[in-house]
């Protein structure tokens, strides 16, 4: 029970860091007029690459910098694309749909996480997983019932189409950064991992900033208010992006994104006093039903199957090739792994 509610708690403080991030992003969106989004991420990465990788770079041996670099540079450069392009295609949607659209859409990064956990991670799930999944997803439909209700759709909803096609996008990519981050904290490094982001996220953001936002970040009213806030948006997504690969680690792709939903009730209520939104007794519904899917999802372990004939390494080999036989029957291993309450003992299971 005590790791139960662990991990459950340490997702929460998750949400809590971006409800800091969104209600800085929205003080200098609304309120300044500051609409900056991707410099908002090239300062995170900035900090990323001053911490972490720099933290590579006077290492020895194996996980020194330019080993990595040498052996795995081109599929963080591509990692790093998708998570510079996943928060940009989600901010960019506020512009055309509405926030109930992008709050439902944005939840497609569950199932994308869960198909890309299964076949490329090889997770199993049991039912209770799936039904505590579909009790998360119930809740966060009820909070969107509960703005439909009290009127707080905002957003324009212009172009809705092309806004929800970029939530899905957006969602889309997030699962995919997810995932490929699981696999790497789990078997190379936590630092490796965001070391890696920081170097290829701010070399390609600060390319992406100079092109499609250096006339906006011109028009910033800069003052130490509007310096505050941005020190504020960066913690905060710093502190994130730090924390998160703890998290996974210790449950998953999926009950971290699980958790993430209650992100938008945070902000709710912390909007309540400072925004003067008002309020409905489906919020705290909805936040209570997310919170009990958390806790089914948590409450029993997932396991891993590990296939020699599907499993492929993000590793580098260090040695020689050596093909498997083909003769006789090959036989996938079936290990139970707690991503969620933790036991004693794992049973270790061999199936034909």
């Amino acid at each position: 029970m005590r790791d139960l509610l662990l991990s459950v708690a340490l997702g929460q403080v998750l949400s809590l860091l971006i409800c800091g991030i969104g209600l800085t992003s929205k003080y200098l969106s609304e309120d300044f007029h500051a609409n900056t989004p991707v410099f908002q991420s090239f300062l995170n990465y900035i900090l990323l690459f001053l911490v972490y990788t720099t933290t590579l770079a006077v290492r020895q041996g194996e996980e020194n910098l330019l080993a990595i670099l040498k052996r795995r540079w081109w599929k963080y450069m591509i990692l790093g694309i998708v998570d510079i392009e996943a928060n940009y295609l989600v901010v960019k949607a506020y512009q055309y749909t509405t926030l109930t659209s992008v709050q439902l859409l944005d939840c497609f990064v569950i199932p994308v996480v869960i198909l890309l956990s299964w076949f490329f991670l090889l997770v199993r799930y049991k039912a209770v997983h799936f039904i505590g999944i579909v009790v998360c997803i119930l809740g966060m439909g009820c909070m969107a019932g509960a703005d439909v209700l009290v009127g707080r759709q905002q957003g324009a909803g212009e172009n809705k189409l092309i806004g929800d096609l970029l939530v899905l996008g957006g969602a889309t990519l997030y699962g995919i950064s997810n995932v490929c981050e699981e696999y790497i904290v789990r078997n190379l490094s936590r630092v490796e991992f965001l070391g890696m982001i920081g170097l290829f996220g701010s070399f390609f953001s600060g390319i992406q900033l100079a092109i499609m936002e250096h006339k906006e970040l011109l028009k910033v009213p800069w003052d130490w208010q509007i310096g505050l806030l941005y020190v504020g948006f960066s913690a905060c997504m710093f502190g994130l992006y730090s924390f998160m690969p703890v998290v996974i680690k210790k449950t998953s792709a999926t009950a971290v994104n699980l958790s993430l939903l209650t992100a938008d009730l945070y902000s709710l209520f912390c909007g309540l006093f400072l925004f003067h939104y008002k309020f409905s007794g489906l919020y705290l519904l909805s936040f209570f039903t997310i919170l009990v899917g958390l806790v089914l999802y948590s409450s029993t372990s997932t396991y891993v199957a590990q296939d020699p004939r599907v499993y492929k390494q993000f590793r580098n080999p260090s040695g020689p090739v050596v093909d498997l036989p083909t003769t006789g029957q090959l036989e996938p291993s079936v290990t139970y792994t707690s991503l969620g309450q933790e036991t004693e003992e794992e049973p270790h299971v061999r199936v034909a």
